[in-house]
């Protein structure tokens, strides 16, 4: 007989192939789905992908009504159409299955991956457990050691931890859901909501921030500067809130020399940076590269498959000698070009500085020393982001020197702050992606005097506090112990979906803020951090076998049952209460500006027929035409900004994948001139092809 290896996807069960075969395999396909069969030790292996979940959770029993929990697996192409993709892979799966009569799992080690490998498992190869391989990296080394030293077994508490979660979500999922939307429906309408597990505490932490900035009132204060020719001082009261007193410094001030009263210089060491963990990751990324943090997570999964990290998704700030960090630096020096780089590095002595973070499943992100070959840019970039932070944790500690010098006029007290770096350290390992400062002071001495440019006066406002960025929102759940590493953007992605928040910094909609204030009033359970985070701690409980997964699930169940029944009961209200915020985000949605025409409101607009989008007036029901094109592919969102080129509205473009794109709604506008091109190119090419046809 042979051996089925199961992998998650096509591109890591090629890369599997190629290692366990020394690069000696066949590729073979059916319907475009790929597998690959090789012989090792004069056995046959097939090493064939899944693609993603197989396997998903459906409702047994028919009806829309809740709390219901009577769940089974289903192939999902069986229950989602959008699914048929996977059709194909299961049924190479099931075909191949048959000439085995030994399994190895080779999925993603991590709780999703554990489930995709059980189910094949027990669905389709009819099994209960299988021989494990463990793997953080996609290289031939390390895939060949995760398959001598696999596992003889699947690791149960992962198997257990991961079904608590599917079946939770689930459970969550669907029936809060269907609460919102039953609730909608006794008000006659209808309308797809959703509030899941950790996206309801999610939403009513970003509605928290929501109503601080609302409830906010700005107080006026004022603050006086002191300029001279190399550098500028502040007042050292920093805020006066009173304008007679800040007048009568001004006016004190208005000397032409100040005195250095004193002068007070710090060295200071900065220390190198952590490893990467995800959150880091794609915190670092938005900082640096203006990367969403499901965009960065989407790249990083990719150049995991293509062999160039390790797994992102980890939690681990860790980095376990027995990576081989002079193997994996003397790659990055002769093959990546990194050169200039790993030479400022000692290779005989390694120790890279560490976070206090771990994972008992993988480290933290490294690059792995392959060649990295053609990257499309924004991907080259996050790579080279992840290498030098890998080469920054094993730099030199960088020295600073902060200055302070006090300067006073007429007797007011100024203060002028300076640092500079006086040795680089790892910040030259790090380079462009350093957040360091220079701020240097001329020489100045006590006692002696400095000349006065001119003081000035200005007054400002209290700011509101600061609305969450995805990035900072993560960052947030995370400490509050809400989601996982791996589902915390895809969290915030939904957020956007469902319409609950708009824009970037994030800002929650009319519809989001009702739905958080109606909760709160009827089931303030559904919205609980206290609850998800026992979900969270029951779920870690269970991965570490130290409690049952139907225990887990049945307290589960007699929570949630108890939470609808308190919902059902004020099902008229709170529909009642969210129907018009519902209609007023809708309305936002859609709109982009007023008509020049008819100053009617200009929206964006699905034709019933074609079911072509556009921007199109409300007042064509009295004869207003005005219309404008739109691109038909992404998602059409207003941006309530104007054309810098034209003046006229704007529109962005949210395409899954890539960076979203800020258009100009007027086909005359300037900016305009290259996507006209395109279109008129489009259309000689449909005409040209339409005419071969004929």
């Amino acid at each position: 007989m042979a051996t089925l290896v199961i992998a998650e996807k096509p591109k890591s069960a090629e890369r599997i192939a190629h290692a366990l075969s020394d690069g000696r395999y066949e590729k073979e396909s059916q319907n475009k789905a790929p597998w690959y069969v090789f012989q090792r030790n004069h056995e046959q292996f097939y090493v064939v992908p899944a693609v993603g979940h197989i396997y998903g959770l459906q409702q047994a029993s028919k009806g829309f009504t809740y709390p219901v929990f009577d769940v089974e697996w289903v192939e999902t192409f069986k229950k989602d159409k959008s699914a048929n993709y996977a059709k194909k892979f299961y049924n190479n799966l099931q075909r191949l299955a048959k000439k085995c009569d030994s399994f190895v799992i080779a999925c993603d080690y991590d709780t999703e991956g554990e489930i995709i490998g059980y189910n094949v498992l027990r669905f389709i190869c009819g099994q209960s457990t299988a021989a494990r391989m463990k793997f953080s990296t996609l290289t031939d080394n390390e895939l060949q050691q995760s398959y001598e030293q696999r596992m003889a077994q699947l690791d149960q508490g992962l198997v257990d931890a991961g079904l608590v979660r599917h079946f939770l979500d689930w459970f969550w999922g669907v029936n809060t859901s269907r609460a919102l939307m039953a609730a909608v429906k006794q008000n006659n309408r209808f309308s797809i909501l959703s509030i899941g597990r950790v996206q309801g505490p999610t939403l009513a932490v970003l509605a928290e921030r929501e109503r601080e900035i609302q409830a906010f009132e700005p107080q006026p204060y004022w603050q006086l500067y002191a300029d001279t020719n190399d550098f500028t001082a502040v007042h050292t009261e920093q805020r006066i809130f009173e304008k007679a007193r800040a007048q009568q410094i001004y006016d004190a001030s208005q000397q032409n020399n100040a005195e250095v009263t004193g002068v007070k210089q710090q060295q200071k060491q900065v220390k190198p940076p952590t490893p990467f963990n995800l959150t880091d990751l794609q915190r670092e990324a938005s900082r640096a590269l203006k990367l969403s943090p499901s965009r960065t997570l989407q790249m990083a999964q990719n150049l995991y498959l293509a062999g160039l990290i390790s797994y992102p998704r980890t939690s681990s700030q860790k980095l376990p000698a027995s990576l081989g960090y002079k193997h994996i630096l003397q790659d990055l020096q002769k093959r990546c070009g990194y050169g200039d780089y790993v030479k400022h590095l000692n290779l005989e002595q390694l120790q890279p500085r560490e976070g206090k973070k771990s994972d008992p499943a993988h480290p933290a992100i490294y690059p792995t020393g392959q060649r990295p070959g053609k990257l499309e840019q924004d991907a080259y970039r996050l790579y080279d982001l992840i290498v030098k932070r890998f080469l920054a944790t094993f730099g030199q500690p960088c020295q600073r020197e902060a200055t302070k010098a006090h300067l006073d006029i007429n007797g007011h007290e100024f203060l002028a702050e300076g640092i500079r770096t006086v040795k680089s350290g790892w910040t030259a390992l790090y380079a462009p992606y350093t957040s360091l400062k220079e701020q240097p002071l001329p020489q100045l001495t006590e006692g002696n005097a400095v000349s006065i440019q001119q003081v000035r006066m200005e007054e400002k406002e209290t700011e509101p506090p600061k609305r969450y960025t995805q990035s900072s929102i993560i960052t947030e759940l995370e400490k509050r112990g809400l989601g996982t590493k791996a589902t915390r953007s895809d969290i915030i992605e939904s957020l956007y979906h469902r319409q609950y928040i708009r824009d970037t910094p994030i800002q929650v909609t009319q519809l989001g803020m009702e739905i958080i204030k109606t909760l709160e009033t009827y089931s303030p359970a559904i919205i609980s951090e206290e609850l998800t985070r026992q979900f969270e701690q029951d779920m870690e409980s269970v991965m570490e076998q130290k409690k049952k997964k139907d225990i887990v699930l049945e307290e589960a169940q007699e929570q949630l049952k108890a939470i609808m029944q308190q919902f059902q009961e004020n099902e008229a209200a709170i529909g009642e209460q969210i129907i018009a915020a519902l209609d007023e985000t809708r309305r936002n949605e859609r709109y982009v500006g007023v008509c020049p025409d008819c100053d009617n409101e200009l929206r964006i607009i699905t034709a019933k027929q074609s079911k072509k989008r556009f921007v199109g007036c409300t007042g064509y029901s009295d004869g207003c035409r005005r219309s404008y094109p739109l691109p038909q592919t992404g998602m059409a969102k207003p941006t309530q900004d104007t054309c810098n080129e034209c003046g006229d509205p704007t529109v962005k473009i949210i395409r899954k994948g890539k960076r979203p794109w800020e258009l100009c709604i007027s086909t005359e506008c300037p900016s305009k001139e290259e996507w006209n091109k395109k279109q008129q190119k489009q259309k000689q090419t449909k005409t040209s092809q339409s005419k071969k046809k004929h």
